[in-house]
């Protein structure tokens, strides 16, 4: 039997509310497969579902899903199955899913998939228990049939990030894109292992990195060497000018 999604509240009563915007420059594109007509149109839809799901710096040819692209263009399947094929791919999972805690990677999907960030540590928590009960594929079910995204995506808007204008505030939420896709534990991990590692000097969280002092004295000679050679260089190129000596 499997364990009901435990119950959790959103942040602010005005999350249930349907909000009025004016359009501008912050607000999400919203793809709509509707309403594609052209070739284009779908590829463009296609590159924003790369976008939205592995973000820019994960954007890489080999990270393409060909067969699933294929699939859409042909109308086989909906964008929803689109998404649900990248979240289930081994790419994500590599690059997203092992090196994240499962809370990390809750609000992560949340973000990507619902749009919004996760309103409390109540519903990670809740989220959290699917992931572990019903494993990575249960979850992506789970995020996908669930009513939320239902109601705002459907089976053919690709999911972008919501309400990034907020009342009452003059910068809206920055966008989703910029979470990395790993934290500082995992980071940690990988100095532990030296991956890092530079000569005997490792990068620090946060601190300044430092040439070895042999390094620095031979730049400072190189350059003493430079500027003496240029100033040899100009002051005969001077006398030349003048007619006392020839170069």
């Amino acid at each position: 039997m499997a364990i009901p999604l435990l119950e959790y509240s959103p942040s602010s009563q005005n999350q249930r509310v349907l909000n009025y915007e004016v359009p501008g420059d912050e607000q999400s594109w919203i793809y709509n497969a509707e309403n594609l007509l052209s070739d284009s149109e779908i590829q463009e839809l296609i590159w924003a579902a790369y976008r939205q799901i592995f973000n820019e710096q994960q954007i890489l040819a080999s990270n393409r899903e060909k067969a699933l692209e294929s699939q859409l263009r042909g109308g086989q399947i909906t964008v929803r199955e689109f998404i649900r094929g990248l979240l289930l791919s081994e790419t994500f999972r590599r690059r997203n899913y092992e090196p994240n805690s499962n809370y990390r990677f809750v609000e992560m999907c949340v973000q990507r998939v619902l749009g919004r960030n996760v309103y409390s540590d109540r519903e990670k928590l809740a989220w959290s228990i699917v992931l572990a009960t019903k494993g990575l594929a249960g979850f992506i079910d789970d995020l996908l049939d669930s009513e939320e995204y239902l109601d705002n995506f459907g089976d053919d808007i690709l999911p972008y990030q919501r309400r990034r204008i907020l009342p009452q505030r003059i910068v809206g939420e920055s966008p989703f894109a910029r979470m990395p896709r790993y934290g500082a534990d995992y980071r940690s991990k990988l100095e532990d292992i030296g991956y890092f590692a530079h000569g005997d000097y490792a990068w620090a969280s946060g601190q300044p990195y430092y040439p070895p002092q042999q390094v620095l004295l031979v730049a400072k000679i190189l350059t003493f060497a430079g500027a003496g050679l240029l100033g040899l260089l100009t002051l005969a190129v001077a006398l030349a000018a003048w007619g006392l000596i020839t170069i």
